[in-house]
């Protein structure tokens, strides 16, 4: 009778060494052309449409960026020439505000002049009418004098004559 533990353990051994790890049959072609076949599966199916989307946008983001550096030149320098005509505007506004401030003294000193002058003839036409009814009112008072100095004469001359 032979030990059957024993006799397990030596098939087992001889299992192991007909299916160890790295067995070289017809397997290890099979799995390298499927790993081979699967490889360009991926890369044609998988691989080659992602980097095309990849690429369309870093060209896209290139071109953006590039754009938007353009746009960016092109701000600044319409902010520089709007900042320059501002500041000739606000230049030719400060110069038509003296322009007007000078016009407007010079109206306003004009027309000073202009209504002194005409206080002064008024004045003076006044002063002349002044004048005017101070000699009406001395003829008349030298024509009621001359009368009343007639009467006084007359009452004299008749109270002394009678």
């Amino acid at each position: 009778m032979v030990n059957l533990p024993l006799l397990l353990a030596l098939q087992e051994t001889n299992r192991e060494i007909e299916g160890g790890l790295f067995d070289f049959n017809a397997t290890l072609p099979l799995m390298a052309l499927q790993f081979l076949a699967l490889t360009v599966i991926l890369n044609l199916l998988f691989y080659k449409p992602v980097s095309n989307v990849l690429d369309d946008r870093d060209e896209y983001i290139r071109n953006s960026l590039t754009m938007a550096s353009t746009s960016l030149i092109k701000a600044n320098e319409l902010t520089q020439k709007y900042e320059q005509e501002l500041a000739e505007s606000r230049k030719q506004a400060q110069d038509i505000i003296k322009k007007s401030q000078q016009e407007a003294q010079q109206i306003v000193s004009i027309k000073i002049k202009e209504a002194q002058q005409d206080a002064e003839k008024l004045v003076f036409e006044a002063s002349q009418q002044l004048n005017i009814q101070k000699e009406q009112a001395l003829k008349t008072l030298e024509d009621q004098v001359d009368a009343l100095s007639d009467q006084i004469k007359l009452k004299l001359l008749n109270g002394n004559l009678l």
